[in-house]
């Protein structure tokens, strides 16, 4: 039996269609050939300064529009190869098809996301930080959920996850974990999940087995390795070392190769642990330190512009963005969209997409 793929095309012709009249794609080639007539004057680099921004211009808009016709023209020939598939009936057309359209649903939601994440960090991979609050292992164990939701959620997606620094808690969990996530938009995707992060359940920790409820903050920031306008000063930095070690005190190095650098004038700490070698871990260590400088400076500027409310509050009550509800019944609700999901166990399995494209 030929599969007709007639409905999924009408789909992406609609999701296509959108895109066009979304972007105003009409408009934009106009645009497009005025700035183009505009570049080729004799004068044009007469104003370097200009000049470079008008080439950036031109250079956006054929991207885009250059973009948007290849993916009407896969579309085209898909439509044509379904119909002769089908009047011919025949199957090696279309299993070719079959594969066509996956590859076009793929371009499709990566234009998508071009379109979402305009960001100049949206791109770029995410170091997560995640701390537990006040209330010892309860708190530590929470925390070591949320890094393995995350961690989870990295691998259904094909993302490449790496712990940069960690530290056990005596009985179970984590005091803290640094790792990051590598992927297209991990930034873009992740940064809404910035916050404080409250789980409400009976605690497999106490003999009595009562409700208990728990904090832990989670701090995002984007990758920074190249292009970099921070400069650290040798002043400014408190290096220390140290000797890594696992949960029940096995170490994970022999030596003390692991490194803390403290950037005394904010007071930020990072640590790295993941090498045998003290310079790699100092190497790793610094392009952490200069991406979180690097987000603090957005963080400063938002707030002047009174865009955004202040972000570090402190981990416990009435400041969470999300609570998970494990006891008396199961909930997960976003504090700040109302969404409300019951399949809390997918959730915490990496299943946090629901939440993150409420902000897309």
């Amino acid at each position: 039996m030929i599969l007709d793929y007639s409905d999924e095309i009408k789909k992406l012709i609609d999701k296509i269609e959108y895109f066009w009249k979304h972007l105003d794609i009409d408009s934009n080639k106009q645009k497009l050939a005025e700035l183009q007539k505009k570049a080729s004057r004799k004068n044009f680099w007469d104003d370097t300064e200009n000049a470079k921004k008008v080439m950036d211009k031109i250079s956006k808009l054929e991207e885009e529009i250059n973009d948007i016709y290849t993916l009407k023209k896969e579309l085209l020939e898909i439509q044509l190869m379904n119909q002769l598939a089908l009047e011919g009936k025949d199957n090696d057309l279309a299993s070719e098809v079959t594969i066509k359209i996956s590859e076009l649903i793929k371009d499709v939601k990566e234009f998508e996301l071009k379109k979402i994440f305009t960001d100049k960090d949206d791109k770029l991979p995410a170091i997560i930080n995640i701390h537990p609050g006040a209330g010892g292992t309860e708190s530590q164990d929470w925390a070591n959920m949320l890094m393995r939701m995350y961690m989870r959620w990295a691998d259904k997606k094909g993302f490449k996850t790496e712990i940069i620094s960690i530290f056990y808690g005596e009985e179970a969990g984590i005091k803290s974990a640094t790792f990051t996530i590598d992927g297209k938009f991990a930034y873009g995707l992740l940064k809404v999940d910035k916050g404080v992060h409250r789980l409400v359940r009976l605690s497999p920790f106490d003999a009595a087995h009562r409700r208990h409820t728990s904090f832990a903050s989670v701090e995002v920031t984007p990758l920074i390795k190249n292009d970099i306008d921070i400069k650290l000063e040798q002043k400014d930095l408190k290096v220390e070392t140290y000797r890594s070690s696992g949960p029940g005190g096995q170490h994970v190095n022999v030596t003390d190769s692991a490194v803390r650098i403290t950037h005394l004038p904010t007071g930020i700490i990072v640590q790295c642990q993941k090498e045998r070698s003290q310079i790699l871990n100092r190497r790793t260590a610094l392009t952490i330190l200069i991406s979180r400088l690097h987000q603090r400076e957005i963080d400063l500027r938002e707030i002047k512009k009174e865009k955004l409310h202040k972000q570090k509050k402190e981990i416990a009550w009435g400041s969470q963005i999300r609570s998970y509800i494990l006891h008396p019944y199961k909930m997960i609700k976003d504090h700040r969209t109302g969404l409300e999901v019951t399949k809390v166990t997918e959730v915490l399995d990496g299943g946090i997409d629901i939440f993150l494209k409420k902000f897309q």
